[in-house]
């Protein structure tokens, strides 16, 4: 096993919760088990040399520079990866498959996605789970249909802002903390430059045989992580704006005594 695999393996072992666990989404666990569909480089890939020592205990791997809160200074080659992933996202309009989510316990859940920019997106989980969580572009809703509750929270204070809005420029929006390239892998840690919007997001990217996403880890301000994995990718059928809607929970029922 390359020592870049094992520092994939080691991202996931340590990431929990799902990428919206800072505004506290609750979660339980798939009977079923995960779908196969963890992402891993090659075998013969070689992991590259890290930027810089770990500035912080506990992030799950990710690299930032020590005293330096604007984030790493890119050279040319990284640049050049940061614009690539830039243009990635604006070049995405629709995108839908299937994901695998960790928790914090090391539960795992699945379901289906579906994304539609500027700022849409749609988390469906299979059962037994009756959790939905939606973007309609400008609030975040997570909603428990089987407990009844919801919690929002505005888009612009998720990491999600920097990827989905209708302009996408890391370079100008986000602090980026870590690039690193191997044969077939392209992995970008990031935060945003706004301090409304906390938290830091680390994508994983293929290169071949095209650029495409294939999961992220998110670290919100306490230190907890999280893993998406996606598969299943599709991304040029048109997506039904109904998708994104946040729809109005029925009424609570009465606690019994």
């Amino acid at each position: 096993m390359g020592r870049f695999m094992s520092e994939i393996l080691r991202v996931g072992a340590l990431s929990v919760g799902f990428a919206l666990a800072s505004i506290g989404a609750a979660t339980a666990q798939d009977p079923d088990g995960p779908t196969n569909t963890i992402v891993n480089p090659p075998a013969n890939a070689t992991k590259p040399a890290d930027t810089a020592k770990p500035a912080v205990k506990g992030w799950t791997g990710e690299v930032s520079p020590a005293n330096s809160p604007d984030g790493i200074t890119l050279d040319a080659n990284q640049t050049k990866l940061v614009e690539q992933v830039s243009g990635y996202f604006q070049s995405l309009q629709n995108l839908k498959g299937a994901f695998v989510q960790t928790d914090a316990g090391n539960k795992r859940m699945k379901g289906k996605f579906f994304v539609k920019r500027p700022g849409r997106f749609r988390f469906d989980y299979a059962l037994p789970s009756k959790q939905v969580i939606v973007s309609d572009g400008e609030n975040l809703a997570i909603q428990d249909l089987d407990l009844n509750n919801e919690d929002r929270v505005s888009l612009d204070q998720t990491p999600f802002r920097l990827l989905l809005r209708k302009d996408v420029d890391l370079i100008r929006d986000a602090r980026i903390i870590e690039v690193q390239q191997a044969d077939d892998l392209i992995v970008l840690s990031l935060e945003d430059k706004d301090p409304n919007s906390p938290g830091k997001i680390k994508l994983y990217l293929a290169t071949k045989p095209t650029l495409e996403l294939k999961e992220w880890v998110t670290t919100d301000p306490q230190g907890q992580a999280t893993r998406i994995e996606l598969s299943q990718l599709v991304k040029s059928d048109e997506l039904d704006g109904n998708l994104f809607k946040i729809q109005p929970l029925g009424p609570k029922k009465a606690t019994p005594f």
